[in-house]
């Protein structure tokens, strides 16, 4: 199946459509794709074998040679209001941060907001970390994305394990369940 698929960019030498592949994924992941509403988007998905002691964005980018604007990082967010304290995953390009203290805690009405503990992260997932991807989230999280990542042909992002990748086109990422497309995330 490999040999008939090819990803839009990097350097990869296993490649399937991430459909054919679900046990490779973390749960959520595989059962997020398997219900998605939007067929044609999760068709599109593709999965990349990469290995897991690379997985961090800058030594992944350098070793699979993927451009850092073609690649998402999902960042985990806490907003508090009050006693109360929600969690939303948020997804920017790689070649920019994540604007938390404005952007994000602006549109979640929080009086603060800030990353998410790790353990906090990868508990209410189901995933793992450095492979937090907004692909299966809690069904009661925001999903914040940049305008910058739904603007890109294709984009590289998390598949719930440190092992593997998954890429599918921006304008997949939009069609996201619970996405909320927004411009000035990433800064």
């Amino acid at each position: 199946m490999s040999e008939h698929l090819h990803p839009p960019f990097g350097n990869f030498t296993t490649v399937h459509a991430a459909l054919d592949v679900c046990d490779d994924l973390a749960g959520p992941v595989a059962d997020a794709l398997k219900t998605w509403d939007a067929r044609e988007a999760a068709e599109s998905v593709l999965y990349v074998d990469t290995e897991p002691d690379k997985a961090d964005t800058a030594v992944f980018a350098e070793a699979y040679d993927v451009p850092l604007e073609l690649s998402a990082n999902c960042v985990v967010v806490a907003a508090k209001r009050g006693g109360d304290v929600t969690l939303a995953a948020c997804l920017v390009r790689a070649d920019t941060r994540l604007d938390v203290n404005t952007a994000v805690r602006k549109h979640l009405g929080a009086r603060k907001a800030s990353f998410a503990p790790m353990d906090v992260a990868v508990a209410e997932t189901g995933m793992e970390y450095g492979g937090i991807t907004a692909v299966g989230l809690p069904s009661g999280w925001a999903l914040l994305v940049d305008e910058a990542v739904v603007a890109a042909p294709h984009v590289l992002i998390g598949s719930g394990k440190r092992r593997g990748k998954l890429i599918l086109p921006g304008s997949a990422v939009a069609r996201l369940p619970r996405a909320e497309v927004l411009p000035g995330l990433g800064v």
